[in-house]
């Protein structure tokens, strides 16, 4: 489908490009759309990705989805909101105009998809995840994480099916992404945006909070507010019963992010929910120790001695961690990488 025209039927995808066409005035997108729809078995759910070109603030490219909102006549009972809500952008720093796009942003782009269409968890302004690894596939950059603000220049709008955001997807360094989980993603993204503007992600560049003066004004917003992050996004999430005790189910490529985020949460007197694909376990500080199972989701009140003993012995290592006190037995399991074409490439714990 040529995402340029106005076809009958298409008021989605019209709203779309009358958003970019505001933007580009003129330029003719570089489009990539989808060989088997993921309503016939395919591996894509996103039915294509379109991609400009821009010189300033520094020349980029600028992909924008097409798929995680309704493109074609209205589908769900929600008349509020188009699809999930928003498309994702990305914009990626580059020297000159190459011939064509790099593809890996695409199948960023692509699994962040699949992710929201296989768990149904939406991502909104400020939520951030792991990429366990670099965000582009083989390569030495520093930028291991990615976090989610409103695309700066595509304003939200509302559409013949409802309600439409656009999601700029920013890559970041480790330590950039722990100042984040300290305090927040938009003080922290704020903070940087003089040496990254407009959120460019530049896979060669080295972490902003190199800078001393950086460093010591995103510090200075975490000791004061302390940490935004309530939600955790996880691959593996599981629990079972076992006799007298809990046993919570995790990847070891998750538990190095829980560890930090638990003490930046509990100890504000804040939960912390990790989310799986299916169901959500809270962590939250308390007098005593407890376990509240609901529907699909379970509340753990842990008292500071034993919030003090799971950051002590639980490890990102595969293996079983019991919280005798907490009634809770942690069981860390390995956490297996893939690239796009679904096959296994590095195996963490």
């Amino acid at each position: 489908m040529d995402p340029t025209k106005d076809d009958d039927g298409t008021p989605g995808w019209d709203a779309i490009n009358a958003a970019l066409a505001a933007l580009y005035p003129g330029q003719e997108p570089k489009h990539y759309g989808t060989a088997l729809p993921y309503t016939l078995g395919g591996k894509d759910p996103l039915d294509g990705i379109s991609v400009y070109w821009a010189t300033a603030p520094r020349p980029h490219w600028h992909y924008v989805t097409y798929g995680l909102s309704e493109l074609y006549d209205k589908q769900s009972d929600d008349a509020q909101t188009s699809g999930f809500g928003f498309e994702l952008t990305f914009r990626l720093a580059v020297d000159d105009a190459a011939a064509a796009p790099p593809a890996w942003p695409m199948n960023l782009l692509q699994n962040l998809a699949r992710y929201v269409f296989a768990t149904g968890n939406v991502f909104e302004a400020g939520h951030h995840m792991d990429a366990n690894g670099p965000i582009a596939l083989d390569s030495d950059t520093c930028l291991r994480h990615v976090a989610f603000l409103p695309d700066p220049q595509l304003p939200a709008r509302d559409t013949a099916n409802g309600h439409l955001s656009f999601l700029q997807v920013i890559g970041l360094s480790d330590a950039e992404m722990a100042a984040i989980k300290r305090w927040s993603t938009d003080g922290v993204l704020h903070a940087l945006e003089p040496g990254m503007p407009l959120w460019i992600t530049d896979l060669h560049r080295a972490s902003l909070l190199d800078d001393a003066d950086l460093a010591r004004q995103v510090e200075a917003g975490s000791a004061r507010d302390g940490s935004s992050t309530a939600m955790l996004f996880v691959e593996t999430l599981a629990w079972r019963q076992e006799g007298e005790s809990t046993v919570l189910v995790l990847g070891a490529g998750q538990v190095p992010s829980l560890l930090e985020l638990l003490p930046l949460r509990l100890r504000y007197g804040n939960p912390l929910t990790v989310i799986g694909s299916d169901r959500a376990w809270t962590f939250q500080p308390g007098g005593r120790d407890a376990l509240v199972a609901g529907e699909d989701e379970m509340t753990c009140t842990l008292t500071p001695a034993s919030l003090d003993a799971l950051l002590r012995d639980v490890h990102a290592e595969r293996g079983r961690y019991p919280l005798p006190e907490a009634g809770l037995v942690i069981e860390v399991v390995p956490t297996i990488l893939r690239d796009a074409q679904d096959n296994a490439v590095r195996e963490i714990g």
